[in-house]
C-alpha cells in the first residue's frame, strides 16, 4: 500500500462567474498552472492634487482603483499523452473558450438584441452580464470587470489546434464607487476591505527611534 502523502494540497487561482443577484454560482475556471507572479498596481483617489483645494488634501473620496495583471501557461501535453479524447481532437481550444466567452455577450442575447431592433424597438438595454470574480486564496475574492484579454499561442497538433499557450489577463477590481453597497460584488469588496484592515492589524507597530528620530519636530 503506498504511503500517505503529507504534502499540502496546492490551491489554484482562477475566475467564478455568479449571478449578480442570487449569486449563484455559473461557471468556475481555474488556472492549470498558477502564474509565477501577479502584478497589482493601486491608484490612490484623492482631491487634492485634481481641485488645487488645500482643504481636500488629505481627503479621499473612495477606494483606489487597484488593477491586476497575471500571465497563465496552458498546456495540452499531459492530456494528449493521456489520449484524453477532447484533447486529442480540439486541443486547448476548450480551455481557451472558457475564459474569452467572460468578455463576450452570449448568442442569445445578440440575436435578441436584434430581434428587438428589427421590430423597431427604439431602446435596447444591455442584460446585466455575469459578476466575475477573481480568486486568488479565501484572502482575494475580489469581484473585477477583464480589461486586457491576450492570448500567444506557442505550438499546435497536426489539425492545427493550440497545445500550448499563455494568456495575459489584466483586470480592474470592482468596489463600492462602480457596484453600490447594495451589490453583491459591492458586498464582497467591503468583505476584502476590512480583511485588509484585519490582516494590517496583525503587522507589529513600528517605533520613531527605528527612523532615527525620537519625536515628530
Amino acid at each position: 500500500m503506498a504511503a500517505p502523502s503529507f504534502s499540502p494540497k496546492l490551491l489554484k487561482g482562477g475566475l467564478v462567474l455568479v449571478d449578480p443577484e442570487t449569486a449563484a454560482v455559473r461557471r468556475i475556471i481555474t488556472l492549470q498552472y498558477n502564474p509565477d507572479s501577479l502584478t497589482r498596481t493601486l491608484q490612490p483617489q484623492g482631491f487634492g492634487g485634481e481641485t488645487g483645494d488645500r482643504s481636500q488634501a488629505l481627503r479621499l473620496k473612495g477606494p483606489p482603483i487597484e488593477t491586476i495583471k497575471v500571465e497563465a501557461e496552458i498546456d495540452a501535453t499531459d492530456q494528449l499523452e493521456l489520449a484524453d479524447g477532447t484533447a486529442t481532437q480540439v486541443g486547448l481550444h476548450p480551455q481557451l473558450a472558457a475564459l474569452e466567452l467572460v468578455i463576450y455577450p452570449q448568442s442569445a442575447q445578440l440575436q435578441q438584441n436584434n430581434a428587438l431592433a428589427s421590430s423597431g424597438t427604439l431602446e435596447i438595454i444591455p442584460t446585466e452580464s455575469s459578476l466575475c470574480l477573481f480568486i486568488w486564496s479565501k484572502n482575494r475574492i475580489l469581484p473585477v470587470r477583464l480589461t486586457e484579454f491576450s492570448v500567444t499561442e506557442e505550438a499546435f497538433d497536426q489539425a492545427l489546434n493550440p497545445i500550448r499557450a499563455k494568456v495575459s489577463l489584466g483586470m480592474r477590481v470592482l468596489n463600492v464607487n462602480d457596484l453600490g453597497f447594495g451589490h453583491k460584488g459591492g458586498s464582497l469588496f467591503m468583505t476584502y476591505l476590512k480583511l485588509k484592515e484585519q490582516l494590517a492589524s496583525q503587522r507589529p507597530g513600528g517605533t520613531l527611534s527605528a527612523l532615527g528620530i525620537g519625536e515628530i519636530p
